[in-house]
C-alpha cells in the first residue's frame, strides 16, 4: 500500500467561490489570505481559469491577466494551477491552434504553472494542442478525464483515456468528477487501474454536492491517488470541494495523512475567519441550497450548479411544473448525442435541449449547439450519435457531419485579432488578443467603463489651474473626519498620468 503523504491542492481562490458564490470574489478580497495560503505547503493553489476570466471581465471590471499578476506576486512560493477547456480555452467554442497556444504562453509568462486540461467530450484530440503548448512553455500539462456514467463509460474506458493522455505528454492524470457523483468504490477502481497502467501521478477532483466527496477521497487515497483538491469553509462542502480541516480529521491516524506544521490548524482558522467575512460580503450570490447535500443530484445525475440554474430557468419560462419532465428528458438527449458527459459546455447544451424537447416536442426545436454536437463540431462523442437525430441536425443546420478534429477547420486567428484590437485603439499584445477572441463584448465593456471613469476623473481636474494643482497634491490623513473615505484615482493632466488618493466625505 502507498504510504507517501497525499498532497492537498487548495481551490478556494477559484472553484471554491465559483461553486458557492457565482465566481464573484474580487482579487482584493483574496489578497489578505494569500500570504497564509502560500506558507501552508499546498501542492498547488488553483487561482485562475474556469469561469473566473469571464466573470472578472463581465461583473468585476477586472482585466484577467491583472488578477493573475496580483495573485502570483502575493503567492510566489506555491505552484499556481488553472482549469482549461482544451481547444475551447475558457469559452464554449473551439479556437484555432495559434490562439490556444498564445493564451497558454501568455498565462505561463504571467506565472501559471499547472494547466489542468479537459474536453467536454473526453476527446483527446481536443486536448493535444493545449498539452503541447503547456509543455513548450516549460510548464506542467495535466490531462483530465471527465467522470460520468453511461452504458459506454466504465473503468476500462477511463484507464484507456489516461494511457492515451500520458502518451501525448501529460505530466499527470486528473479524474475530474464535476458533479460529485463518483462513488467511493468506483473512484478506488479507476485510480487503481490508472496507477497500474501509467507512470505519471494521478490526481482526483470532486465536489461534495451529493455528500460523497470526502468518502470518495478516502477511497482514492487508499488506492494510491497522489493528490486531492480541498477548499476552505465557507467556500467548501456543498457544491464546492470538501473542506481542508474536515479532510485532515478524516485522515487522522491514516498513514497517508499530510505532514502539517504546528501552525497549520491556526492558519486554517485565520483563513476561515477571513473567508467567512468575504462570504458575507458576497451574500447576494450565495444560496443555502448550494451549501447542503442535494440528493436530487444523485437522482438526476447532473452537476449541482446545473440543477440550481435550471430551477431558475424553468421558472423564467413558466415551466416550473415541467421540472420532472425536463430532467427525465436529459438522459434521452444524452443518449441521442452519443452519451456525452455533462460538463461545461455540454451540460448547458443538453439541459437546454431537454427543455426545448419538453416544451415543443422531441427535436421539434433543435438548438444550434446541440446540432453541432450531433454533427461532430465539438469532437468525437463517446458513443455514435443517433443516426436519425444526426440526419435531422444536418438538414436543419444545412451542413454535413464531420469526423476530423473540429479545430482543423479553423484558420489561424492571431493576426486578425491584432488588427481588430488596433482598429479599436486597444492594446494588441497577445494577452489582449486572446481575451478579445473569447470575450469581445466584455472587453469592449471593460474599456468603455475605464474610459468613462477616466473622463469623469479628468472633468473637475481641468476646471481651473488650481484644481489641477490640488489634484496632484498628496492629501492629508483622512483621520481628520470620522466619515472620510479614501479611494485611489488615476488622473491624466496635460498628458501625464497621476495616481492620487482622494478623500470623500
Amino acid at each position: 500500500m502507498e504510504t507517501k503523504p497525499v498532497i492537498f491542492n487548495n481551490t478556494v481562490l477559484r472553484d471554491g467561490h465559483q461553486s458557492l458564490a457565482a465566481t464573484r470574489m474580487k482579487t482584493e478580497q483574496m489578497l489578505d489570505a494569500c500570504p497564509i495560503l502560500d506558507s501552508m505547503g499546498y501542492g498547488s493553489l488553483e487561482t485562475w481559469g474556469g469561469a473566473t476570466i469571464d466573470a472578472g471581465l463581465r461583473f468585476l471590471n477586472e482585466f484577467p491577466f491583472d488578477r493573475l499578476d496580483a495573485l502570483k506576486a502575493a503567492c510566489p512560493k506555491t505552484p499556481h494551477m488553472m482549469l482549461l477547456r482544451g481547444q475551447n480555452i475558457v469559452q464554449y467554442a473551439h479556437f484555432p491552434n495559434d490562439v490556444v497556444e498564445a493564451f497558454i504562453h501568455s498565462s505561463a509568462k504571467h506565472g501559471m504553472d499547472i494547466f489542468r486540461i479537459f474536453d467536454a467530450l473526453n476527446d483527446p484530440r481536443n486536448m493535444e494542442c493545449a498539452i503541447k503548448a503547456a509543455k513548450a512553455a516549460g510548464k506542467q500539462a495535466h490531462g483530465v478525464i471527465c467522470y460520468t456514467t453511461s452504458p459506454v463509460h466504465n473503468v476500462e474506458s477511463f484507464v484507456q483515456l489516461g494511457i492515451k493522455l500520458e502518451s501525448m505528454g501529460a505530466d499527470a492524470i486528473v479524474v475530474k468528477d464535476m458533479a460529485g457523483l463518483i462513488p467511493p468504490q468506483s473512484a478506488k477502481e479507476i485510480v487503481s487501474g490508472l496507477k497500474e497502467n501509467i507512470q505519471i501521478p494521478v490526481w482526483i477532483h470532486t465536489h461534495e454536492t451529493a455528500g460523497l466527496g470526502a468518502a470518495t477521497y478516502l477511497a482514492a487515497i487508499d488506492a494510491g491517488v497522489d493528490a486531492i483538491d480541498v477548499s476552505i469553509a465557507p467556500f467548501a462542502n456543498g457544491t464546492g470541494q470538501p473542506d481542508a480541516l474536515r479532510m485532515l480529521a478524516l485522515l487522522d491516524g491514516h498513514p497517508r495523512k499530510p505532514e502539517i506544521s504546528p501552525e497549520y490548524l491556526e492558519q486554517l482558522e485565520q483563513l476561515r475567519q477571513h473567508f467567512t467575512e468575504v462570504y458575507g460580503e458576497l451574500s447576494d450570490y450565495t444560496n443555502h441550497r448550494n451549501e447542503v447535500v442535494d440528493s436530487d443530484t444523485l437522482r438526476y445525475q447532473v452537476p449541482g450548479g446545473m440543477l440550481s440554474n435550471f430551477r431558475n430557468q424553468l421558472k423564467e419560462q413558466k415551466m416550473e411544473d415541467k421540472f420532472e419532465d425536463v430532467f427525465a428528458e436529459i438522459p434521452v438527449v444524452r443518449e441521442a448525442l452519443g452519451w456525452i458527459p455533462l460538463v461545461t459546455p455540454t451540460s448547458q447544451i443538453v439541459g437546454v435541449q431537454a427543455m426545448l424537447n419538453v416544451k415543443f416536442g422531441r427535436w421539434k426545436n433543435f438548438s444550434p449547439q446541440a446540432m453541432d454536437i450531433a454533427l461532430g463540431y465539438y469532437g468525437s462523442t463517446p458513443a455514435p450519435v443517433d443516426p436519425e437525430v444526426q440526419k435531422l441536425a444536418a438538414k436543419q443546420a444545412g451542413k454535413d457531419p464531420i469526423t476530423c478534429r473540429p479545430a482543423d477547420l479553423k484558420e489561424p486567428g492571431m493576426d486578425k485579432l491584432r488588427e481588430e484590437l488596433e482598429a479599436k485603439g486597444y492594446p494588441s499584445d497577445d494577452e489582449h488578443c486572446v481575451i478579445h477572441a473569447m470575450f469581445p463584448m466584455q472587453l469592449d465593456d471593460y474599456y468603455n467603463s475605464k474610459k468613462k471613469a477616466e473622463e469623469k476623473a479628468e472633468a473637475p481636474a481641468k476646471a481651473t489651474p488650481a484644481a489641477e494643482t490640488a489634484a496632484v497634491t498628496t492629501p492629508t490623513s483622512p483621520a481628520g473626519h470620522p466619515d472620510a473615505k479614501v479611494r485611489n484615482m488615476s488622473l491624466t493632466i496635460n498628458g501625464t498620468a497621476h495616481h492620487v488618493l482622494v478623500e470623500e466625505l
